[in-house]
């Protein structure tokens, strides 16, 4: 079986459990933040364990499953954790969900994520937007044949395809708005993503500060390479739940990560709520 035939599905699989719920948006849930789908009403839970080929998670504060339900009277599915290339996983694994979604009809995907604060005004539980990224994790998941069966509409599946707005301009301002609604300050920063999963070295972090990047993580990265492949528009959010090393005196642990992941919970999912139903009636409107 092909690659693009275990994806099919892996998608027919959970289009069948999904009955009528058809969302155009989803929604990618990183360390400790899964609490962001008790937001979810009349869901339809499917552990990662019972769809066809898909990848387990195998990290705390990762719990393994989709919740498909609706935020208001709006339509969401939401991926409670990820899988990482450091557990093991190949890159075509690593973003076979984001394939799955695609296929699902998703149309913009909001992928958040735990990262480390690169720069020294960052406070732990702060919320950031994604501007753009660097990928430093030494592969792309594109390497290989392309597959232009994955393209959602004309223009996209290409082998080489535009990245210069790998991060939606029109859904970053949706993101302040809704972060303003809230309360809640949302800086904008540029994300590195290495492969883990050592935290990074003093040293590694001053070379990333001095390619621009104000964020560091494991994840994100190739699910929004692929999500581009797909024409899926994609909005990132970085919850800053460490300072990178050598900014803080404090040995770096996941423990942090998760913990202050789970203060920052309730913000979160006030934003993605909000996030959710503006971002569906902006593409409900352009159907």
């Amino acid at each position: 079986m092909t690659y693009f035939d275990q994806v099919t599905e892996a998608a027919n699989f959970l289009r069948t459990r999904l009955g009528r719920l058809s969302p155009k948006v989803g929604v990618v849930l990183g360390s400790g933040l899964g609490a962001v789908a008790n937001a979810v009403t009349e869901s339809v839970i499917v552990p990662y364990r019972d769809i066809p080929h898909f990848p387990q998670s195998t990290v705390d504060g990762h719990s393994g499953r989709i919740v498909a339900g609706r935020m208001g009277a709006t339509p969401v599915l939401i991926m409670q954790g990820r899988v990482h290339y450091y557990e093991g996983y190949s890159p075509a694994q690593v973003t076979f969900p984001m394939r799955v979604l695609g296929m699902l009809g998703i149309r913009a995907v909001i992928l958040t994520n735990a990262a480390g604060g690169i720069l020294e005004s960052y406070q732990l539980g702060q919320l950031c937007v994604l501007a753009d990224h660097i990928n430093m994790m030494g592969w792309n998941p594109l390497i290989g044949p392309n597959e232009d069966r994955f393209a959602t509409r004309k223009g996209t599946g290409l082998r080489f395809f535009d990245m210069t707005e790998a991060y939606s301009k029109r859904l970053r301002r949706l993101a302040q708005q809704a972060a303003a609604d809230e309360g809640i300050s949302l800086d904008e920063g540029v994300y590195v993503a290495v492969s883990g999963p050592s935290f990074e070295t003093p040293a590694e972090i001053q070379a990333f500060r001095a390619l621009g990047a104000t964020l560091v993580g494991m994840s994100t990265v190739p699910e929004t390479i692929v999500a581009r492949h797909m024409g899926i528009e994609v909005l990132g959010i970085s919850c800053v739940t460490n300072k990178a090393a050598g900014l803080n005196a404090e040995p770096l642990s996941h423990e942090e990560v998760f913990e202050t992941g789970r203060l920052v919970e309730r913000r979160l999912s006030g934003v993605v709520e909000r996030l959710v139903v503006w971002i569906s009636t902006l593409l409900d409107a352009e159907s």
